[in-house]
């Protein structure tokens, strides 16, 4: 097993969170079809839990489901370019997504990936999180807890929280205002307009309607209207008025391809990929952020070790580093609850996985949620035990057994920045609350391309006791 947590001293009391019950027979096309649409997490058998390799049929036709560390770095990074996103990614997402680093292949990827790169470096993160520190101290404040004990929506106050930090760290608070708006708008959109639809995963002609594209015309309607105003009027501040703020936007509209032609990106691609940012970064930040305080209710042993940990943390950059117990904790939630489920690649040619043949077309399936708790590569994979990331256990975990920001060159861009806003935000929430379960019901996950909660995930928090 990669998992040595067995071995250290035991924090952690083993908490169990709620999982949807393992099938044990195999689906017919239209249960298939109709819990693909509902929730795809269902779909997974005891079968998938057990085994690193499953092949069988499915409407996406030919599919391995990899789960083996050693395949997954083999389709992932060994040979990546062998296996692209597959079509139904491209259909369910692309009407929002098209032109963005989540969905593009080939050499435009390539050629954004090379413009974006130099974004994204440990120096710019570092820079940014004084500022994330100030937006997550703000939203503590906000909350009043000196009157009372607060039930909050988690949901949305993290939806708000990881809103307000992309705002301010990456577009200069130029979108400040539109969070409510962009809030309604995404949520409805994964609600509905991202799931997958049947007519996609039989891959019907796109001239049939979808109803989930139907019911949120609006929303991406919304966001691409939001957006390309956004751009527009950084675009007037770069070349007319010469005032655009030191960001992300600025640097994505002036970056350009160095290595190559030394053209940079069109506005639709800095439209696309400010909405893959949206919701790459802020939703699956969102998420993690509930499911980590969900998990902390449960657990008072480990809450006790962050608040400890975060009260001597003196809200320097420099001392992020020092918040092991926070990023272990996180790790673990994201472990448990991946942001992306599930991944599919398309095999461009014929190749084999470990001994297993591949045929081109054939659609490769790695679900960090099956990956994550699989039942040979963890021990006690279904039990809250952050102890397995602290710095001391964390080598012993296989690289491509822990996947919530994916892997090889497709790796999320912003990974090193999630994983810090995370961190600052939780470390401001320990500093100041006491954070408490409501109800003894677990909430339920359900995928809708990201890992939500079916129900409305709501908290108590109160003012710290203890200082």
């Amino acid at each position: 097993m990669t998992d040595a947590a067995a071995s250290t001293a035991s924090v952690s009391q083993g908490f169990r969170p709620w999982v949807p019950e393992q099938r044990t027979e195999p689906m017919a096309l239209v249960p298939f079809l109709l819990q693909s649409w509902r929730d795809p997490l269902k779909l997974w058998g005891r079968l998938h839990f057990k085994e690193l390799y499953v092949a069988g049929a499915s409407p996406l036709g030919r599919t391995l489901v990899v789960s083996d560390p050693v395949g997954v770095r083999h389709v992932l990074t060994d040979n990546a370019f062998n296996y692209e996103k597959g079509d139904l990614q491209r259909r369910v997402l692309g009407p929002m997504l098209a032109d963005g680093l989540l969905l593009t292949e080939g050499d435009q990827w390539r050629r954004a990936r090379r413009i974006m790169a130099p974004l994204f470096t440990p120096a710019y993160t570092a820079k940014t999180a004084e500022i994330m520190d100030a937006v997550c101290r703000r939203r503590v404040e906000s909350w009043h807890l000196e009157d009372g004990a607060k039930v909050l929506n988690i949901d949305s106050e993290m939806s708000g929280l990881t809103f307000d930090i992309l705002s301010a760290t990456m577009f200069s608070d130029d979108l400040d205002g539109d969070a409510a708006g962009f809030e309604k708008a995404l949520n409805n959109f994964l609600n509905v307009g991202a799931r997958i639809s049947p007519l996609d995963a039989l891959k019907a002609p796109d001239w049939i309607p979808r109803l989930g594209k139907i019911v949120t015309r609006g929303d991406a309607r919304f966001f691409q209207e939001r957006v390309a105003a956004l751009v527009a009027r950084r675009r007037k501040r770069i070349e007319q008025d010469g005032d655009a703020p030191d960001d992300l936007l600025t640097a994505l509209l002036s970056a350009r391809d160095e290595e190559g032609d030394g053209s940079g990106l069109s506005d639709h691609e800095v439209m696309s990929n400010i909405l893959t940012f949206i919701l790459a970064g802020h939703e699956t930040t969102a998420r993690t952020l509930g499911w980590t305080l969900h998990l902390i209710t449960r657990d008072k042993a480990v809450a006790g070790k962050l608040k400890e940990e975060a009260d001597d943390w003196d809200r320097s950059p420099s001392a992020i580093k020092s918040l092991v117990w926070h990023k272990a904790v996180i790790e673990e939630a994201m472990r448990l609850f991946p942001p992306a489920p599930a991944m599919i690649r398309q095999a461009v040619a014929d190749d084999v996985i470990e001994g297993h043949e591949v045929k081109a077309g054939d659609s490769i399936v790695i679900a960090p949620w099956l990956i994550q708790r699989h039942e040979k590569l963890w021990d006690e994979p279904d039990v809250f035990k952050p102890e397995r990331f602290l710095p001391e256990n964390r080598k012993s975990i296989d690289r491509y057994a822990w996947l919530p920001f994916s892997g090889g060159p497709r790796i999320c861009i912003g990974a090193a920045f999630a994983m810090q806003e995370a961190v600052v935000a939780l470390a401001e929430i320990m500093k100041a609350a006491d954070v408490e379960a409501i109800t003894p019901i677990d909430p339920r996950p359900v995928h809708q391309i990201t890992l939500r909660s079916r129900e409305t995930l709501r908290l108590r928090l109160r003012a710290r006791r203890d200082i």
